[in-house]
């Protein structure tokens, strides 16, 4: 399985598309690129609320005290909308993920501007569900 790319070749790799449609299926890609999710984590208690699609996301710090995050969603574009955000949020501590913002990464990508609405306010409940676990955690 490939891994995903860091923000800045995520960046670049979107900068790449010459256009929204190829742009869609590099977001497909990377969903397609998350380990599968186990039946157990598919729980209640990992499912991202405010989203239209299901989503769920679990955390873990390892014993480095960097965040391992895992997800999955039953829309193909929304499962690549989570490796997006976890290709920006990869290899960050607790307290890195509280600090850090990603929506100036999503306007370099412009890809808010191309969202739906619904994908947009699902794309937010991801961001602050990461970030209340992470300041949990921390």
């Amino acid at each position: 399985m490939a891994v995903l790319p860091d923000k800045d070749k995520l960046l670049r790799n979107f900068g790449r598309c010459a256009n929204w449609e190829e742009k869609y299926l590099y977001i497909i890609e990377l969903g397609q690129r998350l380990p599968p999710l186990s039946d157990e984590a598919h729980s209640a208690e990992n499912r991202i609320q405010g989203c239209q699609s299901q989503v769920w996301i679990v955390m873990e710090r390892n014993p480095e005290g960097v965040i391992e995050l895992a997800g999955d969603s039953d829309a193909a574009i929304v499962k690549g909308l989570i490796a997006v955000v976890f290709s920006l949020y990869q290899q960050m501590t607790a307290q890195d993920i509280v600090a850090f913002d990603v929506r100036p990464w999503f306007e370099k990508m412009s890809l808010t501007q191309h969202l739906t609405p619904s994908r947009s306010q699902g794309l937010e409940a991801m961001i602050r569900a990461i970030r209340a676990k992470a300041a949990e955690i921390s």
